[in-house]
């Protein structure tokens, strides 16, 4: 009797999960891939968007005709609750999905509620239309300048996407003539700068500290934002840092659909996961990206949470599919990849300079961590976003 895998989730980590197990197990198994959102999204390139560098149309693709090219089914609709017991998955359009196994790769949430005033006040670019309205934010302000803060929360776990925004904010400011007039702040929860919610890699700090240097740059770190007012931050010190306009990278939290099923999720709606990326308390359900729980190995004075996207969660989804295939064969799930051992590799773009993180694995103890700055970095991120939408929506997923 054919199995039926359902994933939920059509972005990086479902996407590769849902193709990778047909291309292995081809008629032997159903795939069925359930998404609220009927596209691709190539997130790292909303750093460029606001800008005016890329639009809608350079960042997605439908992701039906490349399910209907791998023979994997698709439904465009929400979940709404998981039935472990049933073995069955409800949809907000009133219909219901039966499984013999599970994959959740539903992503995250914004969290704007941690901190009062947080997205009233300031723009973000964590989804598309976050994205959006920051271009239409960043048109008012080039008619209208003045200071800007760019910040990462308490909390928050995207700190190479701030890193990356700050530095192309800066070089849109040159470009449109603005630099000298416009003082330009990095605020972050992150112990040090460099930190990037992975501890750190040797020189990193250095490195970062010269680079804001260079570009004129205040940082300010271990901060911890009380509230946003229209045109203030204000930190749970009570010290102020104005601005004209501001990007903010908030944390983030698990959909909260997944709360309804017991035992599934921690307290921040994150699925609780063994190295196999299987559930604990249910072998036929897996957790893959970032709607995975990660357990950082220190505790800082501010919190800060852990990066998961892009090619941490692309490995996360090909051990879980070869988990799933292993158990529709009768064998048992022996594949297994800690988190904290996937390579860190990344490339951090500055407009147009860029640095290369490369590090044996994801968290500390390492035995090798490297920043590579230079102009170089800039060119092979826009190789890598031309090269990774076309193998995502060609379906080549086994591709590195």
């Amino acid at each position: 009797m054919t199995k039926k895998v359902v994933v939920l989730g059509a972005n990086f980590g479902g996407l590769t999960a849902a193709l990778s197990l047909k291309k292995e197990l081809k008629s032997d198994v159903e795939v069925t891939v359930v998404s609220d959102r009927d596209y691709f999204l190539f997130n790292p390139s909303l750093i460029w968007l606001p800008f005016g560098k890329r639009d809608e149309g350079d960042v997605t693709f439908k992701v039906g005709p490349t399910f209907d090219k791998g023979g994997v089914h698709f439904i465009n609709s929400a979940a709404k609750e998981i039935k472990p017991d049933l073995k069955q998955v409800e949809l907000v359009n009133g219909a219901s999905v039966d499984y013999d196994y599970l994959v959740i790769a539903t992503g995250t949430r914004n969290k704007p509620e941690l901190v009062e005033g947080l997205f009233e006040n300031t723009s973000t670019i964590t989804t598309l239309g976050d994205a959006e309205n920051a271009g239409r934010e960043w048109k008012k302000f080039l008619d209208n300048p003045g200071d800007i803060v760019i910040a990462a929360t308490q909390g928050a776990s995207c700190f190479g996407a701030a890193y990356e925004f700050l530095f192309n904010t800066s070089y849109q400011l040159k470009k449109a003539g603005l630099k000298k007039q416009v003082k330009l702040s990095y605020v972050t929860s992150e112990p040090f700068l460099g930190h990037f919610g992975i501890g750190g890699l040797n020189h990193g700090e250095q490195l970062l500290g010269m680079f804001l240097k260079k570009e004129k740059i205040d940082a300010y770190t271990n901060v911890a934002l009380d509230h946003v007012d229209e045109g203030r931050m204000v930190t749970t010190e009570g010290i102020n840092h104005d601005f004209k306009w501001s990007m903010t990278i908030p944390p983030f939290v698990g959909q909260d659909f997944l709360r309804k099923t017991e035992g599934l999720v921690n307290a921040g709606a994150f699925v609780d996961v063994r190295p196999t990326y299987q559930s604990l308390k249910w072998d036929d359900i897996y957790a893959v990206g970032l709607a995975a729980a990660v357990t950082a190995p220190w505790s800082t004075p501010t919190p800060v949470g852990v990066p998961k996207t892009g090619f941490p969660t692309e490995q996360m989804a090909h051990v879980a599919a070869k988990n799933i295939a292993a158990q529709i064969r009768g064998e048992e799930p022996t594949h297994s990849k800690e988190f904290g051992d996937i390579p860190a590799v990344c490339i951090m773009d500055a407009g147009n300079n860029g640095v290369l993180i490369l590090a044996d694995k994801m968290l500390p103890p390492r035995k090798h961590g490297v920043m590579i700055p230079g102009p170089q970095n800039h060119l092979a991120k826009l190789a890598f976003e031309k090269y990774f939408i076309w193998k995502m929506k060609g379906g080549h997923v086994n591709l590195p």
